[in-house]
Parts: C-alpha cells; structure tokens; sequence
C-alpha cells in the first residue's frame, strides 16, 4: 500500500515536470522534496521562507536537510509580521500567513519557469483545523501528499523506508501557534517562546511546546514523560532562566502535550453555541 502511494507521488512528479516546493524544513515538506528531486532532479526547486516566526535552528536544519537530499535551496523573506490581520493573532491567523507565503512562492514559481507550487499538506492535515490550507489553494498550490491520501504516519514510514535521518523529527509548526487567539503577536515575544524552546531542548526535552500567555509560560511535554521532567531537572533553575528570558510565570501543564491543542478552544465555542 504505501509502496504504492510511493508510486502515484513519483507518477504525479513526473507529469509536472518542474515543480517549486515550499519547504520549512519539517518531515512533511522534506519527504515531498526528496520525491521531487528524486524524479526531476535541477528541475525540483526548494524555497525556505524565513521570518521571525521560524527558529534560526530550523533554518539550519533545512539547509542540511536540502544539502543531503541534494536539491537545489533558496531562502526568501516573508513579511506577514507588517500584517495587522495576522499580528493580531485571530482564528484564522494562519490564513494570512499562507497567503504571504504563497503570495511570495507563486510570482517567484512563474519567474524561474516553475508552472507548479506545492507543500507538505498531508492527508490528516485536511481533518484539522488549517485555514492555512484554504489560502494556498486559492493561489493555485499543490499537495501532493494530500491528493495521494499519504498520512502523518505514513509520511514518517515514507521518510524511513528512503533513508532520510529525520524521518523521526518532532513536528515543529511556527512560533505563532504557542500564543492563544486574540494575543497580540510581536518579534519579541516570538524570540522569547523560541529561545524558551531551544533552552529546554538543549537539557535533552526533544519533543516540547512552551505555549505563551501574558507573562505566563506553560511548559506542555509528553504526558509520559512529565514525571521524569519533574524528577530529573533543576526545576527552580529553569524558572530562573525562563525569567530572564522575560516570563514571570513558569507552569508545566500536566495533561501534557498534543498536537492543536490551542483549538480546543474553538471546539468549546462552537459547542456552546449550539
């Protein structure tokens, strides 16, 4: 089966011809890049767009990640911080970060000679809440992975079965998602949730999220593993960095740490309307 869908990606490659891909550097968008390339070879184009909403080491890791596939790599600038309707951090915020970035890939695609711009939208993706989703197909973009039904899942098995090291990587959506809807977003509190981040994972916390609200940061972890980072870490010693980094709160949330779990709000509103 997922030899198969392996197949149909290929096939679908190869009837494009070129292909431009948006590429953050998760497991999700490199698995599309290393099909591309592994098909079109220099006619597969990855472009990494930067901006304060992406960790400096995330960018790192794409560049590494191209490198080894060996697909050609290019960064470009975004600028959806100038953008009120995403700065004030609604529901649909992510709309208007796709709509930045798709903004910025598709004249580029049509400049370099690309006909096609695509992602790593997967299948399960289209079942959560992604009004980024809505954005990139309004200008024309592709998901590959979503139009052959591949899974989070199997997207991991995929980047395994070709050998790719970080077919195991922990999902890293953008900084903007650690602040609750209707929090003003700014620069700075992005680089204070992402230095918090890049403290804990330097102390071995791979998988993490440190969500921010006001001068509150709640550390959410695995829920397995929570009790082990109660046991094991310098608990008054990480309040005192979180501290310096500018929270004055420092929680650990103890039903722990799951995908989209700031849109359970959304889920509580829509049934208290009914």
């Amino acid at each position: 089966m997922l030899i198969e869908k392996l197949n149909q990606l290929q096939a679908l490659f190869a009837e494009m011809e070129q292909a431009l891909i948006a590429y953050s550097g998760g497991v999700d968008s490199t698995l599309v890049a290393k099909i591309a390339y592994d098909v079109l070879g220099d006619r597969a184009l990855a472009i990494t767009a930067i901006s304060p909403s992406l960790l400096p080491e995330e960018l790192e890791d794409a560049k590494i990640q191209a490198a080894t596939i060996g697909i050609s790599h290019q960064i470009v600038q975004t600028h959806e911080m100038e953008n009120p309707n995403y700065t004030s951090n609604p529901v649909n915020r992510c709309y208007f970060c796709k709509s930045e970035l798709h903004d910025t890939l598709k004249p580029l695609a049509l400049e370099l000679g690309y006909p096609y711009v695509v992602d790593g939208v997967n299948a399960d993706d289209l079942h959560d809440y992604r009004p980024g989703i809505q954005a990139a197909k309004e200008r024309g973009a592709r998901s590959p992975l979503a139009e052959v039904g591949v899974t989070k899942a199997e997207v991991r098995q995929l980047s395994q079965q070709l050998g790719l090291p970080w077919w195991d990587k922990p999902a890293q959506p953008c900084l903007s998602s650690r602040f609750p809807y209707g929090e003003e977003i700014t620069v700075a509190k992005l680089q204070r949730v992402g230095r918090a981040e890049i403290y804990l994972r330097k102390l071995g916390w791979q998988n993490l999220r440190v969500r921010s609200e006001g001068d509150t940061a709640r550390i959410e972890l695995p829920p397995e593993q929570i009790q082990d980072f109660v046991l094991m870490t310098d608990l008054p010693t990480i309040v005192s960095a979180f501290q310096k980094l500018g929270f004055i709160y420092v929680t650990l949330d103890l039903e722990g740490y799951r995908s989209g779990k700031l849109n359970q709000v959304l889920h509580q509103q829509a049934l208290s309307v009914k």
